[in-house]
């Protein structure tokens, strides 16, 4: 990438809970494989061809067949806030524009030569359970999915897009109580308008956060033994499975292989020691399991778009 077409970042992270990455430049991209987190893309400006894919696990499943419902209740037609579900998996975003992924989907988005700028931002799981719950619309059992992947003409969201992108450009006092509050009222917004909330009795909270309890101690090993490598049979012992079928059924709740998300729980590990330590970044690869330097900066670029030296580098301080 030429100067010219250098992207320029900008970060501001709370982790575990969220994390809010401004990008601007031409040629940008995104693309990733199934994460743990929540995502939302706001497009601030240009335009960018996306391309997705949804995650089969349990709460995608009753989204779609919920759509499916509502369009054989009217005669076919699917109407509303039902047609999104059902929408195609690509496409091309404009200014004003949001994408939404849900945990164990695959986002990827580029834009072609003209200037283009985004909003990138992450959430936990346990996060958005807990503002849901806080806002009166669910209870922190429930499973929230997206009905819409493409979200089109809704001028409120794309004005808190443009307030965040204003916000992390300046650094100026009070940043972090800003941003949070913007980050808040945005995922408010999303759940009232987009989202599908699911009563789910095997949900519970545990030290590794909001998990499906099938799967819950083989989570916490995960969480618990970043810093390692682990096999397939390891954490499929620690369910009590197969290791064949714990891995469909890790996929069937999750939408992800289990080291798809051992490596987006990596990732984000590996995140939070860059913002909240001065740990040199091949300290922070062994600690999150990368001897290999050169592995390290791979993965994380896959997971975030950028290195780890630039990922520290783009970090607001609010």
């Amino acid at each position: 990438m030429s100067p010219a077409e250098q992207a320029t970042d900008r970060i501001y992270t709370r982790p575990p809970h969220f994390s809010v990455h401004l990008r601007a430049g031409r040629r940008l991209r995104l693309a990733g494989g199934a994460a743990a987190d929540y995502a939302a893309l706001l497009l601030v400006d240009g335009r960018l061809r996306w391309r997705a894919a949804r995650a089969g696990n349990e709460a995608t499943t009753a989204a779609v067949e919920g759509a499916a419902a509502t369009s054989k209740a009217s005669g076919g037609a699917v109407k509303g806030r039902a047609m999104s579900a059902v929408s195609p998996e690509s496409g091309e975003l404009a200014a004003g524009g949001a994408l939404l992924a849900a945990p164990g989907d695959e986002l990827n988005a580029a834009g072609g030569g003209a200037h283009a700028e985004y909003v990138l931002v992450r959430l936990s799981p346990v996060f958005v359970a807990d503002c849901a719950a806080r806002a009166g619309l669910s209870r922190t059992e429930m499973v929230v999915s997206f009905r819409a992947r493409e979200v089109r003409g809704d001028e409120r969201l794309a004005r808190l897009a443009r307030d965040l992108a204003d916000e992390l450009r300046e650094e100026a006092a009070g940043q972090g109580l800003v941003v949070s509050a913007l980050v808040e009222q945005a995922l408010v917004h999303l759940l009232r308008r987009y989202a599908n909330l699911r009563r789910s009795a095997h949900l519970e909270l545990s030290r590794a956060g909001l998990v499906d309890r099938r799967i819950r101690l083989a989570v916490e090993l995960m969480h618990a033994h970043l810093n390692r490598d682990l096999s397939l049979e390891e954490i499929a012992a620690a369910a009590y499975l197969s290791p064949f079928h714990f891995a469909r059924l890790f996929k069937k709740l999750t939408g992800a292989t289990p080291h798809a998300y051992l490596a987006s729980l990596r990732a984000a590990r590996a995140q939070q020691l860059l913002a909240e330590t001065d740990l040199p970044v091949t300290e922070v690869g062994a600690r999150v399991g990368y001897m290999s330097s050169s592995h390290f900066a791979r993965a994380f670029r896959q997971a975030t778009g950028i290195s780890p030296r630039a990922y520290r580098k783009a970090l607001v301080r609010g």
